[in-house]
């Protein structure tokens, strides 16, 4: 007969019997420190903790090169066990297509933000799409300049409030945000195309999902894995909102879901789990 094992309850009617403590560091291997300096709900360290994971699982840690743009994300390019190539401003795709031509051994990854990938280079994206190359763009949606002082991007939502549409966007004034996964998607040279977002703990692991397919389908052709992330402080909402407000804001119009998949039709692509070399 199978024992039959409890949960253990934690009282919550009154204060903890002991303080808490640290029982385990889990950084992810990848990622050298643990600690920054992002501010509290942001949600690009969850995003990026999903990408080295995703090169770790693979087997990848020591062939691949990631290619950073300027953004807050752009602090954890000095703080990973991993080769690392900074762009200029929205530049990203262009430098990793040379990375890869010179070194098409490798597994090249850009990592931007909807600022760097939209509004500064998105001539650099759709072309690298429609040439084909072979390499993985990963984009981290917030719908603001972040770094910058957290105004309107390329990517902002009709009526979201930034620096500098406190009445919110407008279309006739500045315009409809622009879907970069659904122009992608029907890009020839695309073979993966997904969106996916880390609002809930459910969400994260999808887009996991979707950085390792993208990883693996990188030898067939260009993917791309568009990933919509929180940002309280350019969003005028406090840090427990930003998830929801992802959810009923960005998530509405940036819609998450795998637009694009032509792996299955592609041989010798290795199962989840297997090393990638």
């Amino acid at each position: 007969m199978t024992e039959r094992r409890t949960l253990p309850v934690v009282p919550t009617d009154g204060p903890p019997a002991c303080a808490a403590r640290l029982v385990h560091d889990f950084t992810p291997a990848l990622i050298d420190v643990g600690a920054h300096q992002l501010c509290p709900g942001c949600g690009e360290p969850i995003a990026m903790r999903t990408v080295v994971e995703a090169v770790a699982e693979l087997g990848l840690t020591r062939s691949s090169v990631a290619v950073f743009g300027i953004g807050c994300y752009t602090a954890f390019s000095n703080n990973l066990d991993m080769e690392v190539v900074q762009a200029l401003h929205g530049r990203a795709p262009s430098v990793a297509t040379g990375v890869k031509r010179t070194r098409p051994d490798l597994t090249v990854v850009t990592v931007q933000g909807d600022g760097d990938m939209v509004s500064e280079g998105l001539q650099e994206v759709l072309h690298a799409a429609a040439r084909g190359e072979r390499i993985t763009c990963i984009m981290l949606n917030n719908g603001v300049f972040g770094e910058t002082g957290g105004h309107m991007t390329a990517t902002t939502v009709l009526g979201q409030r930034t620096k500098n549409t406190l009445d919110g966007r407008d279309a006739a004034r500045h315009g409809h945000p622009i879907r970069l996964a659904d122009l992608l998607a029907g890009m020839e040279g695309a073979v993966y195309v997904a969106r996916g977002s880390v609002d809930t703990g459910a969400n994260v692991r999808r887009t996991k999902r979707m950085v390792l397919r993208a990883l693996r389908a990188q030898r067939y052709g260009f993917s791309f894995v568009e990933v919509l992330t929180m940002c309280p402080t350019g969003w005028f909402v406090e840090t427990t909102q930003a998830p929801g407000y992802l959810a009923d804001h960005h998530a509405e119009v940036h819609r998450p879901g795998v637009l694009k998949d032509e792996v299955e039709q592609l041989d010798g692509v290795p199962e989840e789990g297997q090393e990638w070399h």
